[in-house]
């Protein structure tokens, strides 16, 4: 026990960090704090991002930092622009306003064109927090099931985070002039809020956190086997698409199979731990550092978490595995 508390208080120290920007945070049971000395970000180098084309008119803005990250003025997470022949779609805009500022001036700097619309893939302040920049300018902002609810609630410590403005809880189609973009929900990461977004005439596929390129996931709210199930539709349905991640670098189908190599691996551990009938403290003790196989991924700090998602989920679970 003392472990977990360990863990989840020094989780909560950095997102207090990086709540220098905004009242922010992630997990469960973190209290978002507000600092007043916030660095403000000028430029994609100073928030740790790099642009990249994907495709014609497709761009991602990669995150590079670590977490906990070195700077709180540090992007956390990628975002996505698509423009379309009359408009543009921006999606995930970052944990705060300075952030979703510049991924506005981004797009500025690729295309006269207005921003049309923005999409939230799930409710973690990462991805959510520079809302108001856009609520603001009237922009519509989409989102799936209880986010408003999670949101206005508090629930994942989301501080002053402004919800989306307009639901949908099924497949969607945005145009932007002549150019589609489908919606999808998928399931597994976030509790009920999770959609995907994909641009079928460039195959470009928007995973939002369904996937973690080389970062070991963040768990937990999440529900390990519908993710794993969602990964194995993706993977099915998007077999040639380009991949950009809510966090890692831009990847394709064989970062989905990745992801769901890691989950499997992690179940399997799970059920070894049942047999032993290990306890969860016997887990985070023996257990706590990353093995090898994993030791050049990013976000280290979170797997212990990753470990008590597992026990909790695995160990427990009355279900046939999905992977032997």
């Amino acid at each position: 026990m003392l472990k977990r508390l360990k863990i989840r208080l020094i989780v909560a120290m950095v997102l207090a960090a990086i709540a220098m920007i905004v009242p922010i945070a992630i997990g469960q049971n973190l209290n978002p704090a507000v600092a007043q000395d916030a660095p403000k970000v000028t430029s994609l180098q100073s928030a740790g991002l790099q642009l990249q084309e994907v495709a014609s008119g497709t761009y991602a803005l990669i995150a590079s930092t670590d977490f906990p990250p070195a700077s709180p003025a540090a992007a956390i997470a990628n975002g996505g622009i698509v423009i379309g022949s009359d408009s543009v779609l921006v999606i995930d805009p970052f944990q705060s306003a300075d952030l979703a500022e510049l991924m506005i001036s981004t797009v500025k700097s690729l295309t006269d064109k207005p921003i049309k619309y923005v999409l939230n893939t799930h409710y973690h302040f990462d991805h959510t927090g520079g809302n108001s920049v856009f609520v603001k300018q009237n922009i519509p902002v989409f989102g799936r099931g209880v986010i408003r609810e999670y949101i206005r609630s508090g629930k994942g410590d989301t501080g002053s985070v402004t919800p989306p403005t307009v639901i949908i809880n099924s497949q969607t189609d945005l145009w932007l002039g002549d150019r589609q973009v489908r919606i999808e929900r998928v399931d597994g990461h976030s509790a009920g809020t999770d959609l995907v977004a994909y641009v079928p005439d460039v195959k470009v596929l928007f995973a939002g956190d369904m996937v973690f390129n080389k970062r070991i996931p963040y768990t937990v709210d999440s529900d390990l086997r519908q993710w794993q199930g969602s990964l194995y539709r993706l993977i099915a349905v998007y077999p040639e698409a380009k991949v950009v991640p809510g966090h890692g670098d831009v990847t394709d189908v064989s970062g989905l199979q990745a992801q769901q190599a890691y989950f499997s691996w992690l179940e399997r551990q799970a059920l070894e731990w049942k047999a032993q009938i290990l306890t969860k403290e016997q887990v985070l003790e023996r257990f706590a550092k990353v093995p090898d196989t994993y030791k050049d991924y990013k976000f280290k700090a979170i797997y212990p978490l990753n470990l008590e998602s597992a026990y909790e989920q695995f160990t427990r679970s009355k279900i046939i595995p999905l992977i032997p």
